[in-house]
């Protein structure tokens, strides 16, 4: 079988470690430089054109690794390998979603799955209603294009929460307004999904979660995590219609709630926490789904 990784930087330690899991189960791999892309939206013949044309000769499956910078165009040509009838493991409308976090949440509402109360305006004269509706500070503030932490706030008071969200709008940023979880004590859980099954977790002291960590991923250890957070987490995925993904996690008071859901993590960290095997299985479910 013949797979191709979908990215911007080929070099990466995680697609390195593809070509190898890949190779070491008998399967051709290449790199396809999404920039480097350029296409034929035809309803004919689609087709999609690049320097090395050679690579999409037999190709039976596309791993897309699209940067959250580079996500329009990404998913643009990843929709066009689509079209083609090319096998990908999470296709184009499952990762836009994912990068819209606001989008993510209403799916995931909508499948009555576990989330924090989450608040969302456009006018900054709504600002003092928004931090109401999740109970005050202490409280999260997040972009809602956000990824690995990046655009979270921890807002210890109503003034900080009130001048970090106007200072927001101010900057026409879209932001969601999260309830503080106490009792997490700033601590969240981030399962690694595969098809249908959770097959590694660790435990990390997030500011996703209002932890104070200076550093993301620090004093992350790997973690076992119950039956229930299983099922949320393989149905987070699967509502999202991802078979690749990390779900975070937080235990609450009233059971694990979802925080994220992202289509493209950082494998190198997960592994090296772990001493899991993370790429093996993506490969063999690989293999599974381009046969049936």
């Amino acid at each position: 079988m013949k797979l191709a990784v979908l990215t911007h930087n080929p070099n990466a330690f995680t697609h390195r470690r593809f070509v190898d899991a890949a190779n070491k189960r008998g399967h051709e791999i290449a790199f396809i430089h999404t920039s480097y892309c350029y296409m034929n939206v035809s309803p004919v013949s689609p087709a999609i054109y690049y320097p090395n044309s050679e690579v999409f000769n037999n190709l039976s499956a596309i791993i897309p690794r699209i940067n959250p910078t580079h996500t329009f165009y990404g998913t643009a040509v990843l929709r066009q390998f689509e079209m083609m009838g090319i096998y990908t493991l999470n296709n184009s409308i499952s990762i836009t979603w994912s990068r819209d976090k606001l989008r993510a949440l209403q799916i995931l509402a909508r499948k009555k799955l576990p989330l924090p109360i989450t608040g969302f305006a456009d006018s900054p004269e709504e600002t003092e209603k928004l931090i109401d509706v999740v109970g005050g500070a202490p409280l999260i503030i997040r972009l809602s294009e956000g990824t690995e932490g990046r655009g979270t706030i921890f807002a210890e008071t109503h003034q900080a929460a009130v001048s970090v969200v106007n200072a927001f709008k101010q900057l026409k940023a879209n932001i969601l307004v999260q309830e503080y979880i106490q009792e997490a004590q700033g601590v969240d859980i981030r399962c690694v999904v595969v098809g249908h099954k959770v097959i590694t977790a660790i435990q990390r002291n997030s500011p996703e979660s209002g932890g104070k960590s200076s550093h993301r991923g620090l004093a992350s250890v790997p973690v076992e995590i119950s039956a229930t957070e299983k099922k949320i987490a393989v149905k987070a995925a699967k509502t999202m219609k991802l078979n690749f993904a990390t779900v975070d996690l937080i235990r609450s008071d009233r059971g694990p709630l979802i925080l994220d859901v992202d289509c493209s993590p950082r494998i190198e960290m997960l592994e090296k926490i772990t001493h899991c095997d993370i790429i093996d299985p993506i490969i063999e479910f690989i293999e599974e789904n381009v046969k049936s």
